[in-house]
């Protein structure tokens, strides 16, 4: 989860840096950095979604890795709370 989210700084970040190159390069030399990260942000939405998607992946199976394991310790919690013998994985 947290390459995930590292990935998708690194996407706003190197695209604030040619949002500002390409200010530069067309003559616009005081070009704000808030309007570049601004722009940066909307762009790396929809291109996070098809650059980032095998972490995205990875990501998601991870957290439903957790959540399973959870439910499956709570399952087995309640069984003992109850005095049952707990359902083995």
């Amino acid at each position: 989860m947290a390459l995930y989210v590292a990935a998708r700084l690194l996407l706003v970040a190197v695209l604030t840096g040619v949002i500002l190159g390409v200010g530069h390069l067309i003559g616009l030399r005081e070009f704000p950095l808030i309007v570049a990260l601004l722009f940066a942000f909307v762009l790396a939405l929809p291109l996070g979604i098809w650059l980032l998607a095998p972490l995205r992946r990875r990501a998601t199976a991870s957290i439903a890795a957790v959540d399973e394991r959870r439910r499956r310790d709570r399952e087995q919690l309640q069984a003992r709370l109850r005095g049952e013998e707990p359902p083995t994985p």
